[in-house]
């Protein structure tokens, strides 16, 4: 393990978060997975391909497809705006809160030391979930093709909405005239501080190149986190939630004051959290009734 984390670091270094494709992603996982039983034998260590080659193959065509998804209908833009004024104008003169936490937080040509910690939960995004996957997978097969379920279920829900109602991200509505005071996309400024230019560097060009700029409701990043968290919320004592839901709003924080997502977008994101732990839990319950009346039948 010591090795695979000082190669995993060199990489970070080197090339960069592996955020742009989910065949890299994994391929670390894999070697964490067979770095961490390394006493198994080889076919063991072949078991997560097999399971996991569906599932990547399903990302990649995520990825490929989300960046297509603004060519069909026009952007929204108005409405998301409206909805953070009512909700928050009271609190922010009016403001949507994008704006209102850059123009108290966000100093151009400095980068703050939150600046570092809003970096670094933004990036989780592409790491955290494929990694409880992949622990639930050592540890539970059973419920981590449950977490896998709802992870593809979130994101094809997503990715479907991205392509009927296209949305355009703070950032995108001021560059384009639809907001009035300046709003920056600063989710990678925190790499300047820290020296990982090159991580910075391949975040930037893969926001430029590879996504989709409209595809801003639902935000996955905070429906991923908490996805994350949701999962496990009935299998700890209930103390401990505000801990793990800390997570969730530390990512909802970050995405509003980097100008990626409103608040409205979050809310959505949740509700689709909601509604896939709610029809993918019926559609478990359903199956498993028929596998028990068909061995019953049998």
């Amino acid at each position: 393990m010591a090795i695979w984390a000082v190669a995993f670091l060199l990489f970070v270094v080197v090339v960069g978060v592996p955020t742009s494709d989910p065949v890299v992603a994994f391929g670390w996982l894999w070697l964490a997975t067979i770095a961490w039983r390394n006493y198994l034998p080889w076919r063991e260590h072949l078991l997560f391909l097999r399971d996991w080659l569906p599932v990547v193959l399903l990302l990649e065509f995520y990825n490929i497809s989300r960046g297509s998804a603004d060519r069909f209908f026009a952007p929204h833009v108005q409405f998301m705006i409206d909805v953070d004024e009512r909700l928050f104008g009271w609190l922010t003169g009016g403001r949507i809160p994008t704006i209102w936490l850059q123009q108290h937080l966000y100093e151009p040509g400095h980068v703050q030391w939150w600046e570092v910690v809003v970096t670094l939960v933004y990036v989780s995004h592409f790491l955290t979930v494929p990694t409880v996957a992949v622990v639930l997978w050592l540890r539970n097969r059973g419920l981590s093709y449950r977490f896998m379920r709802r992870w593809i279920a979130l994101s094809l829900a997503g990715l479907a909405t991205y392509f009927l109602y296209p949305a355009a991200p703070p950032w995108w509505a001021w560059e384009n005239g639809a907001l009035s005071e300046p709003v920056q996309r600063i989710s990678s400024n925190g790499f300047e501080a820290i020296g990982l230019h090159s991580a910075g560097n391949t975040l930037n060009a893969l926001q430029a190149d590879q996504s989709n700029p409209v595809a801003a409701m639902p935000s996955l990043h905070t429906a991923y986190a908490m996805m994350a968290v949701a999962f496990f919320l009935p299998m700890v004592r209930k103390r401990w939630w505000p801990v793990l839901l800390a997570y969730p709003l530390a990512m909802t924080f970050t995405l509003v004051y980097t100008g990626e997502h409103y608040v409205a977008d979050v809310l959505v994101g949740w509700v689709y959290v909601a509604l896939t732990f709610l029809l993918v839990g019926l559609g478990e319950r359903w199956w498993a009734r028929r596998r028990a009346l068909s061995s019953t039948g049998d």
